[in-house]
């Protein structure tokens, strides 16, 4: 498969469409967007959003739940045809560009955020919003993160992190204006068998060290000699970032060359419209995104982005007051 799989949106094995079910889900979205004065941050913004889960049309929390309780062979969930409000606002252009007051838009990724756990934001990066903007920024075309416009190479969200994300997701309110940027996913278990058994032994060594990613700002601390590949040998944890996980010995240096070389060949590549809600399990697919030029117009392709944690118990000593933002 040379370059990967492009995935033009005629057909997707790890999709789910909505269709009529999509008025359901605006409806149930726009009956909390009052709650705790639409303020989405809050406490009880998040409480209104877990009991709205409930309220969500059965095929979506149904698939939902089989992708928490199994990702499958790309780690990826993608469901089209989500209802995203109003879209004639202009697509922001600061680099701490954020969501803090209620929309259609954030309501809905709170919400699935509650039926795969509970949203979790970092307070160093967005300064800990629970929707934060994925756009691009002028003078930052070449940033390897959100804000940027060159191609984003592969990653698992916040790699670095004792508690990265268990689910990342990525709603799109707009696309860009050739529609050529492209999210890329690639899973470990696409690959595992495709491994050299030199490289997925080295992988598994903790020979492998990840810097915090600039959005994180200076003085973060990074996860020091951990495995690429730790946890089950059928089933691997993934923990990898291209542009920041760094090889201590020349074997490690071949081995992640090696993979990164394979999840160019697996990849799937989708165009998002409008209403494209992408979930990653953070635990074994590993994202990006393929370049595009903005215009800064106010009409640039513009995602929403939450994360989402299975267990807030396992991080509650970063959590003072045991609110949904880690603050180490």
């Amino acid at each position: 498969m040379e370059n990967g799989i492009r995935d033009s949106g005629a057909r997707d094995d790890a999709a789910l469409t909505l269709g009529g079910d999509a008025a359901t889900v605006e409806a149930v979205a726009r009956e909390i967007l009052h709650a705790a004065d639409g303020r989405v941050d809050s406490p009880e913004f998040v409480a209104a959003a877990r009991d709205a889960w409930d309220n969500l049309p059965a095929p979506l929390r149904q698939e939902i739940r089989r992708f928490r309780r199994h990702s499958g062979p790309c780690g990826r969930l993608l469901i089209r045809g989500l209802p995203v409000g109003d879209e004639s606002r202009p697509t922001p252009s600061t680099a701490d560009s954020v969501q803090r007051e209620a929309s259609v838009a954030a309501a809905i990724l709170l919400m699935v955020a509650c039926g795969l756990g509970d949203p979790a934001a970092y307070l160093q990066e967005k300064s800990g919003a629970l929707v934060q903007d994925v756009v691009p920024v002028p003078g930052r075309e070449e940033f390897q993160g959100n804000a940027g416009s060159v191609l984003l190479s592969f990653h698992t969200e916040n790699a670095f992190h004792e508690h990265r994300p268990d689910y990342v997701m990525l709603l799109c309110l707009r696309a860009d204006h050739e529609g050529v940027a492209g999210t890329r996913t690639a899973c470990v278990r696409e690959v595992l068998d495709l491994l050299s058994p030199a490289a997925r032994k080295t992988l598994s060594l903790p020979e492998f060290t990840t810097e915090a990613p600039p959005s994180f700002g200076a003085g973060s601390k990074g996860a020091l000699h951990h495995p690429v590949l730790g946890g089950s040998w059928t089933d691997p944890d993934l923990r990898v970032d291209f542009a920041a996980t760094r090889a201590t010995t020349e074997e490690g240096v071949t081995a992640l060359a090696e993979l990164g070389a394979l999840f160019e060949q697996v990849s799937t590549t989708s165009e998002l419209l409008p209403g494209d809600l992408v979930i990653v399990d953070n635990h074994v697919t590993a994202h990006g995104r393929t370049a595009f030029t903005p215009r800064y117009d106010g009409r640039d392709r513009w995602l929403q982005r939450t994360f989402a944690l299975t267990s807030l118990r396992r991080s509650r000593g970063q959590r003072p007051g045991d609110v949904y933002v880690l603050v180490e």
